[in-house]
């Protein structure tokens, strides 16, 4: 049902500012053996109604893993967001806990211009379990106890002025309300943890009513091969993604938003 809904939503006449997406989920296949299948579709949408919210890309965190996963995605990541924010794409920086760092950025003291919007009812939503356990937080390098080991995001990834800044769902609603944007491109960590819930993220952001999609090569999940279902670092994030294209919303590939559009 909530990909129906999205489908009619992707659609949008191409213009100079449309952003061509190639969009990935699953759907229930209940005739014949039960499954998964896997639909892939083109959509458009167009740039001015779209934002990419930046998920909790800290600079350092407890897990030495994680850290360097993000040391890894982050100068990729930033070529994406350069390329999607010349396109007029917004771009909302969401680093949690972090807010203080930012106080007197531009992008974050812009926050307050915009006026308090009353969201949508919550739709409900099937919300079944996650196919990874990360009960011990998921970290595969072995540390035995979490702490805030950041402070600001990760420093290669460029803030401009006219970005904005908030780890607040709240705050991020108004912005979404008051710019009339509609389309949310999801791109960060962890997968299974602040990606999905957040009160800026996927779940909170689905139940609203936005059209939503997971940059699936710019994530990273918390998760130990040690725990359920006892696979790969790499294949519990796969699951996961897996899990959000069947559950929550699509996903797409990262070379949408850097790929010129042709003359």
């Amino acid at each position: 049902m909530i990909f129906d809904i999205a489908r009619n939503a992707f659609s949008a006449s191409p213009d100079a500012d449309t952003l061509s997406l190639s969009i990935r989920r699953q759907e229930a296949r209940t005739v014949g053996r039960n499954g998964w299948r896997i639909i892939e579709e083109e959509v458009n949408w167009q740039a001015n109604q779209t934002a990419i919210i930046v998920v909790d890309m800290w600079n350092k965190h407890w897990s030495w893993g994680a850290t360097e996963r993000v040391n890894i995605m982050a100068p990729r990541m930033n070529i994406v967001l350069q390329r999607a924010r010349q396109r007029g794409v917004q771009i909302i920086h969401a680093p949690s806990d972090t807010m203080d760092f930012y106080k007197d950025h531009p992008a974050r003291t812009s926050m307050s211009n915009y006026p308090q919007a009353e969201p949508p009812q919550e739709r409900e939503m099937p919300d079944p379990p996650q196919p990874v356990d990360a009960s011990d937080g998921g970290s595969d390098t072995g540390e035995a106890e979490s702490y805030k080991a950041w402070h600001r995001q990760h420093p290669i990834i460029e803030i401009d002025n006219a970005d904005a800044i908030s780890d607040n769902g709240q705050e991020v609603y108004n912005l979404l309300a008051h710019k009339g944007i509609q389309n949310l491109i999801f791109m960060g960590v962890h997968t299974n943890m602040c990606v999905l819930g957040r009160s800026f993220a996927i779940k909170q952001m689905v139940k609203w009513g936005f059209n939503a999609v997971l940059a699936r090569d710019l994530t990273d999940a918390m998760y130990n091969p040690f725990k359920p279902p006892y696979v790969s670092h790499e294949e519990g994030t796969r699951l996961i993604i897996e899990y959000i294209e069947k559950f929550w919303c699509p996903t797409i590939l990262s070379g949408d938003l850097t790929t010129p559009e042709p003359d």
